[in-house]
């Protein structure tokens, strides 16, 4: 048998990685639909992965087969609903292996400690651990809120281009929470730029009155990733002030940075 180009590098990649090309190209198609907002042509695919047609014709007929990918009336190709039940369960699996660096946080701090990704421009909550006082804050895991209002929404835009942070946030008027919510796209992405000269962000009251958190980046993280401390707005103040080994960001930084390299792909 005369082996094809395809299956020729196929095969060496396979000796040279350990992996099987033709799994790796399809993950490499199901981001690059992700990265299109969930939507493409065929042309747009080969544009952005880089792949050759025939390959992509391939692979997107498989996936399409397999409920991963649908094609829509216009000819265009989207993210199928089969990954949701894939997506749902890995969610729960990110929460259950955060869980041990959220406890953590929240006994060092004594308040409540979450974990949240950016999917299809929201913040979803997957993991959290709450405070033992009586007065504390409680999201529940699963839930999605707008980005712009948000500790932890904030430092997930942050951590995108700017370009893509403002396709996220639209050219209108943000939607105001309190009278403290940030609705001027062009002010928030002033003060993402800030919050990565200085590693942090804050939302103060800006989803809702009395209530402060301090959001930042979980680094390595396979999708943009955020942990944040969010509590009463005076006994947050007053975790800021503490200095020294206790200090709220270099703690927060030391446990986002293990809990990132637990994450890594």
């Amino acid at each position: 048998m005369v082996a094809t180009p395809d299956t020729a590098s196929t095969k060496g990649t396979d000796r040279a990685s350990g992996g099987v090309q033709s799994v790796e190209r399809a993950f490499q198609l199901l981001e690059a639909l992700a990265d299109s907002g969930g939507v493409a042509t065929l042309s747009e695919l080969s544009t952005s992965s880089g792949l050759p047609m025939p390959t992509i014709h391939r692979l997107v007929r498989t996936l399409v087969q397999q409920g991963y990918v649908r094609q829509d009336t216009a000819r265009r190709y989207t993210l199928g609903p089969r990954l949701i039940r894939l997506g749902e369960t890995a969610g729960r699996l990110l929460g259950s292996w955060a869980r041990p660096y959220l406890a953590e946080l929240m006994e060092a701090t004594g308040e409540t400690a979450n974990l949240a990704v950016l999917e299809g421009g929201e913040v979803v909550y997957v993991g959290q651990v709450q405070s033992r006082r009586s007065m504390r804050m409680f999201t529940e895991v699963g839930r999605r809120v707008q980005p712009h209002c948000t500790g932890v929404g904030k430092a997930l835009l942050a951590q995108l281009p700017e370009a893509e942070a403002r396709a996220v946030l639209g050219p209108n008027p943000l939607a105001a929470h309190t009278e403290f919510t940030v609705t001027d796209p062009d002010e928030l992405l002033r003060q993402l730029a800030e919050a990565r000269e200085r590693g942090y962000v804050v939302d103060d009251q800006e989803q809702e009155i009395g209530v402060r958190c301090i959001a930042l980046a979980v680094p390595g993280a396979p999708t943009p990733t955020a942990l944040s401390v969010s509590g009463p707005e005076a006994r947050i103040r007053a975790l800021e002030e503490q200095a020294g080994a206790a200090a709220l960001v270099p703690v927060m930084h030391h446990i986002a940075n293990r809990l990132g390299q637990v994450l890594a792909p």
